[in-house]
């Protein structure tokens, strides 16, 4: 449970290509969030995808940020704590409660047997019955970790967590299959990076976009296996295109420098994102 402490928020994103409106709406939700309590605004860089990361765009989110007016309290790298995700995945591996799963992306895509969740297929399970052996004769081959689900939600039982809007939600993470922990590319996936960065920090309060809010049943399954605290959860609408689609980076969404370099105030945007 959480203390009766200040209230403590987080700015979490990844430096793998430059903000936009998108971002800065839920950085400056988070910001206002624990500003207008007396509480603390953190920045947490989540870098530890190796093949995307850059310098750059971590420079560029700070020039962003500090554009916007925004001031932070502390700033953390996800790829200096490598240590945390490798102590809780060998947690769980000693309870029996993960996998190696050696599956490509195509190979699940293709499986008759993948139902569709919130995004994308669902893990048909196809290498949770491996035997020690059938493991051991792959050898080096890669392999990502997952979460074995059934089993984990027969030890958490029924949860459930707090939405501002939604109010409290009874989780439903089997929706969600056995997610992804570990990555054949990186250390950790976010689910798990995030869960123990949240509790580490002592965030009280995540603000976040509500493309995440499904994800938070799988977070809360997670907390409860490694004994961590459940933060309150503000999930907010997204910004979206003339077309009604999400921004995102992949799709060329107009970035905040461009806008900052086509000669924009950041203080009369940030105003506006207030207004809403």
């Amino acid at each position: 449970m959480l203390s009766d402490g200040p209230v403590v928020t987080r700015f979490a994103p990844s430096p793998t290509g430059r903000l936009h409106l998108g971002h800065a709406v839920s950085a400056i939700r988070a910001h206002d969030y624990a500003r207008e309590r007396g509480g603390r605004f953190l920045l947490r860089i989540e870098d530890i995808d190796g093949t995307r990361s850059r310098p750059e765009f971590v420079a560029g989110i700070l020039a962003d940020l500090a554009w916007l007016g925004l001031r932070w309290d502390s700033l953390v790298f996800q790829s200096e704590r490598l240590a945390t995700y490798d102590l809780a995945l060998e947690q769980l591996k000693a309870r029996a409660l993960v996998y190696p799963c050696f599956c490509t992306r195509a190979e699940i895509a293709a499986s008759a047997s993948a139902p569709q969740g919130d995004v994308g297929p669902v893990y048909p399970g196809i290498c949770r019955g491996l035997s020690a052996e059938e493991v051991a004769a792959r050898g080096d081959v890669a392999h990502c970790w997952r979460l074995d689900m059934a089993k984990a939600v027969a030890i958490t039982g029924v949860l459930a967590w707090h939405d501002a809007i939604a109010g409290t939600v009874v989780a439903d993470p089997m929706a969600q299959g056995d997610v992804v922990l570990a990555r054949k590319d990186a250390p950790a996936s976010y689910h798990l990076a995030v869960t123990l960065d949240d509790a580490a920090q002592g965030v009280t309060d995540v603000v976040r976009g509500v493309d995440l809010f499904a994800a938070t049943d799988v977070h809360r399954v997670l907390q409860a296996l490694l004994g961590l605290p459940v933060p309150r959860y503000h999930h907010h609408p997204l910004v979206v295109d003339a077309a009604g689609r999400r921004l995102a980076k992949r799709d060329g969404a107009l970035s905040l420098a461009e806008m900052r370099a086509a000669g924009e105030d950041g203080a009369v945007l940030a105003a506006r994102v207030r207004i809403g």
